[in-house]
């Protein structure tokens, strides 16, 4: 599965299941961190929890599994590092405060 792949099947799979304000950054000119962000938003820590369980599984069906996955417990923004692609599920408030 090829980069694009990933944030395009993520991207996908958040708006089917009603994320809020989905973004894909380019950011592979800026930083060597990764070639894609994409940022998302649910309306509570359960929602966000829920995205990225969904985002999880149907990257799973296509054998990609997280490097690392931060802030699930807490729900208020999760990260799933996909090596080239960072997908970042903020709680809606937590975004607003980072105006991102």
């Amino acid at each position: 599965m090829s980069v694009d792949a990933i944030w395009q099947n993520a991207v996908y799979t958040l708006d089917k299941h009603k994320a809020e304000d989905i973004k894909v950054l380019q950011v592979s000119d800026i930083t060597s961190i990764a070639d894609y962000f994409l940022l998302a938003a649910g309306g509570s820590a359960n929602q966000v929890r829920s995205l990225a369980d969904y985002v999880e599984e149907e990257l799973k069906k296509e054998e990609k599994f997280p490097l690392r996955t931060e802030g699930y417990a807490a729900g208020e923004w999760i990260t799933l590092d996909y090596g080239d692609v960072l997908i970042h599920i903020f709680k809606r408030e937590v975004r607003e405060f980072y105006d991102l």
